[in-house]
């Protein structure tokens, strides 16, 4: 492609300098991601012809179900509206053997992964991480259990008094297979201290992700961006995903997350979610700074709604998620989409936009390619009709498994 049509010079040679797989520095990230109009565009075109040449055009997804076992938590983030206080009659905690029986019901749907995460309880028993594993592959041994963000391996691992290695060796022998890379929000501890203070630092995230990395266990990559943080302190969090991955891979994908405002705290403080433009912009920079490293990037349809995450795989990005079902987190912030969204209905969005569907596990082994929408899938969870009657809410959860 001609880069000399860019309006700006120095977003030119930074789009330049990615295609031909050199790695761009701090201040080229961020002029990336400050593109709009006409350069936006001719950005985007990048990423794509990135994508097509690193990962083809077949776009990926994963049959799972998400447990946010506990709404209660010790820390009051002001970008937070799941958790709630102890005190609170919101407040719940799902039982183990519930959680099992979450996991085996939809291991007979079809599900592949179960992706597991909660809040920080006060005086919290650290062993029920390790027997939360243990518990579900006694019963489903080869449901892969993605659980336990850094923000709980930190909290567990003081609450044991175990280094940060042992503490997740010993959920690895558990039963844990991956990390997901929430907690991360922006690694920058000035904006840390702004949205979350108390919670773990930058360092403190990189630093079990780098140990997670060095005993086997993969993970995922997020961003969450949209709220008090800057284009420098994005590109900023980038790239320091970019060289942590550099020092100790084990990234299998990079997920933007939108900052969803509605019923947070922080919601007088930004204008609503980011622009469609910076949405944009943040997928194809991530596109051109990580393909050499993270070859996935991941659309967040719950963030940005099934027909917007469709247009995304024109912007760099190659995997469609998950079906989730029982998302909790964006849904009590606000977001219009979450619960679940059904194979058939990601495959047809993927087709639509001119890619072929298939169905990964978690770390993005084939499971089935489907030559259209309505291709044979094996997946039983598409014969049934979803009904919150059957797999529960938020306002289900809170009744039935009230904190106590």
């Amino acid at each position: 492609m001609k880069i000399g049509l860019f309006e700006d010079e120095e977003r030119a040679r930074a789009v330049e300098k990615a295609l031909a797989g050199q790695d761009l520095n701090g201040l080229e990230v961020e002029t990336l991601l400050k593109s709009r109009g006409h350069d936006l565009f001719l950005l985007g075109l990048a990423a794509d012809h990135l994508r097509k040449i690193t990962v083809g055009d077949t776009v990926t997804y994963v049959v799972n179900r998400n447990i946010n076992y506990t709404n209660v938590c010790i820390l009051n983030c002001e970008f937070c509206a799941f958790s709630r206080n102890y005190r609170s009659p919101e407040g719940f905690f799902i039982p183990v053997d519930e959680i099992v029986r979450m996991a085996e019901e939809v291991w007979k749907l079809g599900a592949t992964e179960v992706c597991i995460q909660g809040g920080l309880p006060p005086k919290m028993d650290w062993g029920f991480y390790p027997r939360v594993l243990r518990a579900i592959k006694s019963r489903v041994p080869e449901m892969h259990l993605h659980a336990f963000s850094p923000e709980e391996i930190w909290y567990g691992s003081k609450l044991s008094g175990m280094k940060y290695r042992d503490f997740i060796r010993m959920l690895k022998e558990a039963g844990l297979d991956s990390v997901p890379g929430t907690s991360a929000e922006i690694l920058d501890d000035s904006v840390r201290r702004e949205i979350s203070p108390g919670r773990l630092s930058a360092d403190e995230w990189t630093s079990i992700m780098r140990e997670v990395h060095s005993l086997g266990i993969p993970s995922t990559a997020t961003i969450m961006y949209g709220h008090v943080e800057s284009e420098a302190q994005r590109a900023g969090h980038i790239v320091k995903l970019r060289e942590l991955e550099k020092e100790s891979p084990g990234f299998t994908e990079f997920v933007p997350l939108s900052f969803i405002p509605y019923r947070t705290r922080l919601l007088k403080r930004v204008n609503g979610p980011p622009s469609a433009a910076e949405v944009i912009a943040l997928y194809a920079t991530s596109r051109l700074v990580l393909n050499k490293y993270i070859r996935n990037i991941q659309v967040s349809w719950v963030k940005e709604g099934p027909r917007f995450a469709q247009m995304l795989l024109n912007f760099g990005a190659n995997d469609f998620g998950g079906t989730l079902i029982n998302e909790s987190i964006s849904s009590e912030a606000g977001a219009g989409h979450g619960q679940f969204l059904s194979p058939a209905e990601i495959r047809r969005l993927i087709v639509e936009a001119g890619r072929r569907p298939a169905q990964r596990d978690t770390v993005y082994r084939i499971i089935k390619e489907f030559d259209g929408v309505y291709d044979a899938s094996p997946v039983p969870l598409e014969s049934i009709n979803y009904d919150d009657s059957r797999f529960g809410n938020y306002s289900t959860t809170v009744r039935k498994w009230r904190y106590k």
